[in-house]
């Protein structure tokens, strides 16, 4: 999963265009027009789930809340958040899955011009 940052959401679009029609495989791309609206969205405790779901297989909301220590309602909030961006996954029995084993953020911040 490649997590890019980028104002010009019709380039971010065409790039994704361009990933679609390659002749191999280029991985998962989600894209936010700003810092703000990634930190947001992909808050400290959300990325602390990724983190704690990332090579583990299906874990159930309860084991997750356990294992972060945190509250099962508001892990289980998180993790719908986190569903939505496409970065966890409900398995077959239930549980959430996170099924990317990179997680590769790319942000360039360039001066005014």
């Amino acid at each position: 999963m490649t997590i890019t940052l980028e104002p010009d959401w019709k380039g971010a679009l065409r790039q994704a265009g361009r990933r679609a029609g390659a002749r191999s495989y280029q991985g998962e791309w989600l894209n936010f027009e700003s810092p703000a609206a990634f930190f947001g969205r992909m808050t400290e405790r959300r990325w602390a789930l990724v983190r704690a779901l990332q090579g583990q297989g299906e874990i159930s909301l309860r084991e997750l809340a356990r294992r972060v220590e945190r509250d099962v309602k508001r892990v289980h909030e998180d993790v719908q958040e986190l569903q939505e961006l496409g970065l966890v996954e409900r398995g077959e029995g239930g549980g959430v899955v996170c099924p990317f084993a990179t997680v590769h953020i790319d942000m360039e911040l360039r001066a005014a011009a």
